[in-house]
């Protein structure tokens, strides 16, 4: 739609607190002076002098920043009409913003960021999809009881996917499946017989022979493509995270716990993510997925972009639209619809303004239907210190899954971003799921108490029981 319309120019400017200036913070900062109907002029980060980098590094001048300890000094500084750059959220939710950015990628930080937003009665932009996966249902539940809205991002893939299903829908297309690329894509380079992505390498003799489907199995195919690169990480905890938001948002689910995560190239996508009935992977419709780009050096990126895969019921109007070059499987019955950019903070402002403009939310009524768990990929001693680090928030020695999301028990699997920061109190066998009960809680944990509360709204008397 035009975009004028739905943001109409000479509207007030919408006034955002960002917390968490980190690449996806500082994308948005640089936004926000460059748009007319959005302010980002206030940044909070774990220190007052970082949150004040963040805005000399998008071209605020020195002068007009104020570095602020206080709830004081930030209402002068907002006043005085300065960028207000402060290490405490507390200090700044008195200001008039309509709208805090919760990008801190701390999942426990993220949780109680949010919270704490909600009830100064602001809307929630949650960016920080590892507290999303845990509480995010709850979140959005505890903003509409007071007027407020939480949301996911445009810009990021979750509202992005989200974005894409609901217009398939909406227009009628059956979808088959959705999801996304992974994050790097995996470059062919067949004079040398290497195949690399941003974080590791691998020979591939004899990969020619594997370069396309052919006419046989598609699984098979995909197996020995998968083994031939086992050196380049072929799954990740961010995608399972971002897919998890997505299946509360839509309800899509995946096809198994860990997903298919098939070695495919964009030509491929809508055979290798048909059901089985038509040669591919799947077992039924409405699946979620991600699949690893397989590409060589001169053609086309799809890292990070998202996709639906829908059913090509209209006989009449498919086939035109093979011949103008849509991605479609060799039978001709199914085919990929595709989103390739994902430009974060430089996109997400569409998202905050629909907000506070229209009272529109990319999800407006999520609802838990899957979790993001941890299964142990080795033997896990007690006194293990499980911890998310790494640019993918990674905790060592545990794979992720997506399993039906039920309440917190001391026998089911914990969510994988509840898991993080603790010890285990009893150790963990290789292949086990890490549950609540091999867990030293300890106290004071407001992600704990806000799942604990999601459980015992969407699941009532299961959650007591399981509590119990």
């Amino acid at each position: 739609m035009n975009s004028h319309l739905r943001f109409p120019p000479g509207s007030r400017p919408v006034e955002v607190a960002l917390v968490g200036a980190g690449a996806f913070g500082r994308s948005l900062l640089g936004q926000g002076r460059r748009m007319p109907l959005l302010n980002v002029r206030v940044a909070v980060d774990v220190t007052a002098e970082r949150a004040a980098e963040a805005f000399r590094a998008v071209g605020w001048p020195e002068g007009e920043i104020a570095l602020c300890r206080s709830t004081d000094e930030a209402r002068a500084a907002w006043e005085a009409g300065r960028a207000v750059a402060s290490g405490r959220l507390a200090d700044v939710l008195t200001l008039p913003v309509d709208i805090v950015v919760e990008a801190s990628g701390h999942p426990e930080a993220g949780a109680a960021h949010a919270h704490e937003a909600i009830f100064h009665d602001k809307h929630v932009a949650l960016v920080t999809k590892e507290t999303d996966s845990v509480v995010g249902p709850w979140l959005a539940h505890l903003a509409r009881e007071r007027g407020r809205l939480v949301t996911p991002v445009d810009g990021d893939q979750p509202a992005l996917l989200i974005g894409l299903v609901t217009w398939a829908e909406t227009l009628g297309l059956p979808i088959i499946a959705a999801g996304k690329s992974s994050e790097y894509d995996f470059v062919y380079d067949r004079t040398a017989g290497r195949i690399a992505n941003e974080t590791a390498a691998a020979d591939v003799p004899g990969f020619e022979a594997l370069w396309t489907l052919g006419e046989g199995e598609i699984g098979q195919v995909l197996a020995k493509r998968a083994e031939a690169a086992a050196r380049l990480p072929q799954r990740t905890v961010p995608d399972l995270c971002e897919m998890a938001v997505v299946a509360n948002a839509t309800g899509l689910r995946p096809d198994v716990p860990g997903f298919h995560v098939p070695v495919a190239r964009i030509g491929e996508v809508a055979d290798v993510f048909s059901e089985a009935a038509a040669g591919g992977l799947l077992s039924g419709r409405r699946r979620l997925d991600v699949f690893n780009c397989l590409r060589e050096a001169d053609e086309v990126s799809f890292a990070g972009g998202v996709f639906v895969v829908v059913a090509c019921e209209d006989a009449e109007t498919w086939p035109i639209l093979a011949a103008k070059g849509h991605t479609m499987s060799r039978d001709g019955r199914s085919a990929m619809l595709w989103l390739p950019r994902h430009i974060l903070g430089l996109e997400a402002p569409i998202s905050l303004l629909d907000v506070v403009l229209n009272g529109r939310s990319v999800a407006p009524e999520p609802k838990p239907v899957v979790d993001l768990v941890g299964r142990a990929t080795r033997a896990l001693p007690a006194g293990a210190l499980l911890e998310a680090v790494g640019h993918h928030h990674t905790i060592d020695g545990l794979e992720p899954a997506l399993v039906e999301a039920g309440p917190l028990g001391s026998e089911r699997p914990a969510p994988y971003y509840l898991i993080s920061g603790r010890r285990l109190g009893r150790a963990v066998a290789k292949g086990a799921f890490v549950t609540l009960g091999d867990l030293e809680l300890g106290e004071g944990s407001a992600m704990l108490e806000l799942r604990r509360a999601q459980d015992r709204h969407f699941f009532g008397a299961d959650a007591r029981a399981e509590a119990a």
